[in-house]
């Protein structure tokens, strides 16, 4: 599977993932189901390995690029890619036990809150990855074909 294909499966996998957790945590009594911690953690997991793949696969690639406007771009992205990262981190350390694979949801509301925008960021991410650095990519790579 090329990287894009997978990126791109990675995308919708995610996506729904998301929408259905979030379809799942409005009832505050699913939130502490074996089913929706199931959710949750996998989509935790698709979400650190798809961020990981597009910085491994796509960024590290454009970064060394001689054009230094592809290089700002692969720049930007791994900046994003730290910082949500680090808000990705701190959001799994505020809602649950990794380890014990729990949710730990003291405050239904803000976790409800929390997760939207947490996820909505994601998402948010996926969008501009789509829209702005796998068209460069195919840019990059197409350049480079016509020039061997």
């Amino acid at each position: 599977m090329t990287a894009f294909s997978k990126l791109h499966a990675q995308n919708h996998k995610i996506t729904e993932l998301s929408n259905v957790f979030l379809y799942l945590v409005q009832n505050r009594e699913i939130c502490d189901t074996q089913t929706a911690c199931d959710v949750f953690f996998e989509y935790s997991a698709k979400v650190k390995e798809h961020i990981e793949l597009v910085d491994r696969e796509l960024c590290s690639k454009l970064i060394s690029y001689p054009d230094q406007s592809v290089k700002n771009t692969a720049d930007r992205f791994l900046s994003g890619s730290n910082e949500i990262k680090r808000i990705f981190n701190q959001y799994l350390r505020d809602w649950c036990n990794e380890s014990r694979r729990q949710l730990t949801i003291r405050n239904h509301e803000a976790f409800l809150t929390e997760t939207e925008q947490m996820f909505a960021l994601v998402l948010d991410r996926i969008q501009r990855e789509t829209e702005h650095l796998y068209p460069l990519m195919r840019k990059v790579q197409d350049k480079d074909a016509a020039a061997a």
